[in-house]
């Protein structure tokens, strides 16, 4: 009996579609082996058991599993999107424990497409901060227990790291996909703005908020956005050269950026330039003002999202976060400074097709309880450790993760591929490329 546990998206749905596999086995094996690991690792706030093998066999017994594009494929949820008949707790004790009457639409996409949901991720309360951890516990890295996976959508990258499922379906907000995947090895995907619907929180916080996957490899981050986005992604006209730039500057200045992550940048350019593509090392002209831009947006966001809550039983790094931005709501949502970034970065995208950056600035911080600390630390270490993801949201265009390269740990690095608005394709190409040419272990060692 093969063991489907650790296995791509792509060959369990191949498998399943030419009946090599039956649902059942595919989604008990990922259930098995949840039960074994987790407790490690966090990933999970909730896993549904009985009901994902009861959908299996709904999903076994379908006359078009032949042409079901992730037939009996596990996914997982992050807990912040209506799974129904499950409660949506957004790793808060402040929402209520109301199971949901129907699935959100992206949820739904991917039970259309043969998917079987095994649970709901653990996140960071109203996904806030780029570290996971709160009252439904710690998510540690699979590379590195003592690590955290990163936020907001840390369960969700540490249950495709170790394994216990291979696809994951996370949201994107300030880098809440982005980060974790970088922490922890994977292929993560923003998409940019409308490509796939997104329905998150109380306004998407003003629009920068995107659904996505987390896979272990291109070909599964490509198979999920297509289900996601429910049709093919645009793609370029033309096959040839691609022109990219090449950038070290941090979008936030005095955040310096670790040798690692700047090696791998280096030598990712190199491997894109043996593919035949032009790499010129040029900065984004990043206005000033970008770190301010973050900080309103990012508290108004989570200010928005506390609406209606018992701000006794939150956090109180999330209750700060609010207050902060408070004062801030009405300004982002006229969305005049998004406006301006976007217009100072368009020329600089019709000079180049592709930026590359460094994913992280640095490794993700220690585990630990993050959310019994205050918020100016939160803040800081956040920042600190992952200024380059903000642009992409506030910008709204797509941009990606993949892995490249190590740290002196052994866990993965990764680098940033970002792009003007129509480019999700030449993204997810380039980063096969990267894959191919830098290949990276699977699954953690340490699952």
């Amino acid at each position: 009996m093969t063991d489907w546990a650790g296995r791509t998206a792509t060959e369990i749905a191949a498998a399943v579609q030419d009946r090599r596999a039956a649902p059942r086995e595919v989604v008990r094996a990922h259930l098995d082996r949840i039960a074994r690991l987790d407790g490690r690792f966090g990933a999970f706030r909730r896993v549904r058991a009985e009901a994902a093998l009861a959908e299996a066999d709904e999903v076994g017994g379908r006359s078009d599993v032949a042409r079901l594009p992730l037939a009996g494929v596990p996914v997982a949820v992050k807990d912040n999107l209506a799974v129904r008949g499950e409660s949506v707790r957004v790793g808060s004790a402040a929402t209520p424990d109301t199971p949901a009457g129907a699935d959100h639409v992206t949820v739904a996409r991917l039970r259309a497409a043969g998917a079987v949901v095994v649970g709901l991720t653990n996140v960071p309360e109203l996904c806030v901060f780029g570290t996971t951890e709160g009252v439904h516990g710690t998510t540690r890295n699979p590379w590195d227990p003592a690590r955290s996976a990163g936020g907001s959508s840390g369960g969700g990258a540490a249950a495709v790291a170790a394994g216990l499922v291979p696809l994951a379906l996370g949201n994107d907000g300030m880098g809440s996909l982005r980060i974790p995947a970088a922490n922890c090895g994977l292929v993560g995907v923003k998409p940019g703005h409308g490509v796939v619907p997104a329905g998150i929180g109380e306004g998407d916080w003003f629009g920068m908020s995107e659904n996505g996957p987390l896979a272990t490899t291109v070909a599964d981050a490509r198979l999920m956005l297509t289900v996601l986005a429910d049709g093919p992604l645009p793609r370029r006209e033309d096959s040839g050269t691609l022109r990219i730039a090449a950038s070290l500057r941090s979008p936030l200045p005095g955040v310096p950026v670790s040798r690692p992550y700047a090696d791998a940048v280096r030598e990712t350019a190199g491997v894109l330039m043996r593919g035949g593509h032009q790499v010129r090392r040029a900065d984004p002209p990043y206005p000033a003002s970008l770190g301010t831009a973050a900080l309103t947006h990012w508290t108004a966001g989570t200010s928005v999202d506390a609406r209606g809550l018992d701000r006794r039983l939150l956090a109180r790094r999330t209750r700060v976060h609010a207050a902060v931005g408070r004062p801030f709501v009405s300004r982002a949502e006229t969305g005049a400074a998004r406006r301006r970034l976007r217009g100072r970065l368009e020329p600089f995208f019709d000079a180049y097709d592709v930026l590359l950056t460094p994913a992280l600035a640095r490794r993700s911080p220690v585990a630990g309880p993050w959310h019994e600390r205050g918020w100016l630390r939160n803040v800081a270490v956040n920042s600190a450790y992952s200024p380059f993801t903000p642009p992409w949201n506030l910008t709204g265009w797509p941009a990606l993760v993949v892995p490249s390269g190590t740290l002196p740990s052994g866990a993965p690095c990764a680098v940033q591929l970002a792009g003007p608005p129509g480019s999700e394709a030449t993204l997810l190409e380039l980063a096969g490329r990267v894959e191919e040419l830098r290949p990276w272990r699977r699954t953690a060692p340490s699952a």
